[in-house]
């Protein structure tokens, strides 16, 4: 007897092309599979960018001649007022394996130009985006496997269930961490699904250690929300809709004995309205922009967290006092009218109790939230690929940044669940941590610094600070000058990189009206970044005189009356680049609106 429609088996999902041959005629593109999965070609017609599937190739001779390559997948369409462009990825690394399948870095991307106009506001515009599409091209930090859905947890996965496994791996993706998601929206209108290639943005690595007699895998992966997407200074908060800027899931995966586990928590920004415009100053002032709506938009994304994760226990880093203290405030007070059971916040001054040095006292914190930990648990499969255990909550952390102080309390937070997983399998015993095994131990606290390196860069430009501690388990010397050097870096990129990378983000995302903004963030003046450079030559040439004078001072007071002439006019020049810093930074250009 035939199976009721609704128990029908699903068609088998055809497998995405893994290698394919790119074909430049001079009026389209063809795409030829190499890798034996199918025989029609995908042909983009370069006038008017319609696409089709086709059983050969245009004939080829002396006035067609066309330039081929090897491309690795299709990241999707970019749909812009002067023309379009084809993504692809022109270079690709293996970089670990996600429960058997293989995982890759994209590590070349190309923008392909197609459907373009020759008017002459057209070619203009083209120019204004083409420094947006080099940005584009140098995205870092994006991961993707042909065979396996890797922005949803595993938890997520096992309760969808075999029905959700079998649809094809696009539908399958998690919108908010789909980092090609609006890229793929023309392929997807022509059903090209073994073209549809789902990457995300963050970070993916494998660990593999023998703790005594049995083997121990971690995978450690990072997703990178896309509702909020930006760069350090330029995206701050939440949106009114709750959703916060640098909001990353890092899922810690453990496998041993047969049995996987995985524990899930997030970061993001303080969620309410804030902002903190670049001026030049090393630490721009913070604002709190519509306050009377703070309650509601923080309301919004607490409740979208439970939705997703169950019980929330909110971590804030931040310091007590000075402008860290007012936002620290407005969260407490935004935050009060929702506290209940199922949603906790502790705050905890990460510089007052730990300084710079002592990180070792973030036992403090974790006796306050081992209760929730142990009461939440973890997620757990057997051997049999049972589900017997599910975690229940995750932990949020915040800092300002949601980076430095941030990534050293998850790696705490996740090194306990690891330790208690462990233990509750035989491979460790009921009382030993992971330091009494220091090969696994540096292995991991490398496991946790490399996944902290890749959110910061991604957000800041910089690796994370306080990483030697992540990856050492103490400050070094070492780790206090590169510290200082990063903050450096980022200063820099903050003022004069990072709106050029924010347009370029805003631009992928769909989050953008393509004509260009006159009225607001409007880009520094012509030879403003040149003034800048030359002023702050001038502040380290007098800076320079000004001690070599104060040296000279003991010995001829003569010398202190120039020191002083050289401080003033030190101190005037830095007032005024102050006064005029916005005029010198690199500010993201375009009106930007969600898609």
């Amino acid at each position: 007897m035939a199976a009721p429609p609704d128990e029908a088996p699903s068609p088998p999902t055809p497998k995405l092309h893994t290698r394919l041959r790119l074909w430049e005629f001079p009026d389209r593109y063809m795409f030829e599979p190499v890798d034996g999965l199918a025989d029609l070609f995908l042909s983009v017609n370069r006038t008017s960018g319609s696409m089709d599937l086709v059983e050969e190739l245009p004939p080829r001779g002396p006035s067609a001649n066309p330039n081929v390559r090897i491309v690795f997948g299709v990241m999707g369409v970019l749909r812009l007022a002067a023309g379009s462009y084809f993504l692809v990825i022109t270079d690709r690394n293996c970089v670990g394996s996600y429960m058997g399948h293989a995982v890759f870095r994209v590590t070349g991307m190309k923008a392909l130009p197609f459907h373009t106009s020759s008017s002459a506001e057209q070619k203009k515009m083209e120019k204004e985006f083409s420094e947006l599409l080099s940005a584009a091209e140098r995205s870092i930090g994006l991961y993707f496997s042909y065979e396996t859905n890797l922005t949803i947890t595993l938890q997520r996965l096992y309760d969808l269930g075999d029905k959700f496994k079998a649809l094809p791996l696009w539908k399958q993706a998690e919108p908010r961490f789909l980092w090609n998601g609006y890229l793929l929206e023309p392929l997807i209108e022509t059903k090209l699904d073994q073209y549809l290639l789902p990457v995300f943005q963050g970070s993916f690595q494998n660990i593999h250690a023998e703790v005594g007699s049995e083997k121990v895998m971690v995978t450690m992966i990072a997703r990178r929300c896309t509702r909020r997407i930006g760069t350090r200074c330029w995206r701050r908060g939440a949106d009114p809709e709750g959703y916060a800027a640098n909001f990353v899931e890092s899922e810690q995966i453990m496998q041993s004995k047969g049995f996987t586990a995985s524990y899930v928590q997030v970061r993001g920004s303080m969620p309410f309205l804030w902002e903190q415009i670049v001026d030049l100053t090393y630490k721009p002032s913070f604002d709190v922009i519509r306050v009377e709506e703070a309650a509601r938009v923080l309301e919004r994304h607490f409740h979208d967290l439970q939705k997703r994760y169950g019980a929330v226990v909110a971590i804030d880093l931040v310091n007590s006092t000075g402008a860290e203290g007012r936002l620290y405030k407005r969260y407490e007070q935004s935050i009060e009218p929702i506290l209940s059971e199922d949603i906790r916040f502790v705050h905890f001054d990460f510089h007052k109790i730990c300084g710079h040095i002592h990180f070792e006292r973030l036992s403090q914190l974790y006796d306050q939230i081992e209760d929730y930990l142990k009461k939440h648990k973890y997620f757990l499969l057997n051997e049999e690929g049972k589900k017997t255990e599910e975690q229940t909550g995750t932990v949020r952390t915040n800092c300002i940044d949601c980076l430095d102080r941030t990534n050293v309390t998850q790696s705490m937070v996740g090194r306990k669940i690891l330790e208690s997983q462990l233990q509750r399998l035989g491979v460790l015993g009921a009382n030993d941590t992971i330091s009494k095994y220091p090969a696994f131990d540096a292995d991991y606290k490398v496991l946790w610094a490399n996944h902290g390196d890749a959110i910061s860069t991604q957000y800041s430009g910089t690796p994370a600070l306080k990483g030697d501690f992540v990856r050492y388990g103490k400050r070094t010397t070492q780790g206090i000058f590169n510290d200082l050097w990063n903050a450096l870096e980022r200063y820099y990129l903050n003022n004069f990189a990072d709106g050029t990378k924010q347009d370029a983000m805003d631009l992928l995302q769909g989050h953008y009206v393509s004509s260009v903004s006159r009225d607001i963030a409007v880009p520094g003046k012509p030879g403003a970044l040149e003034s800048f450079r030359i002023a702050f030559a001038l502040i380290l040439v007098a800076a320079m005189f000004m001690m070599i004078s104060l040296l000279q001072a003991r010995n001829d007071l003569r010398h202190l009356v120039v020191a002083l002439v050289w401080a003033g006019l030190c101190i005037g020049i830095t007032q005024y680049v102050k006064k005029n810093g916005r005029k010198f930074c690199n500010r993201p250009r375009f009106f930007l609106s969600r898609h």
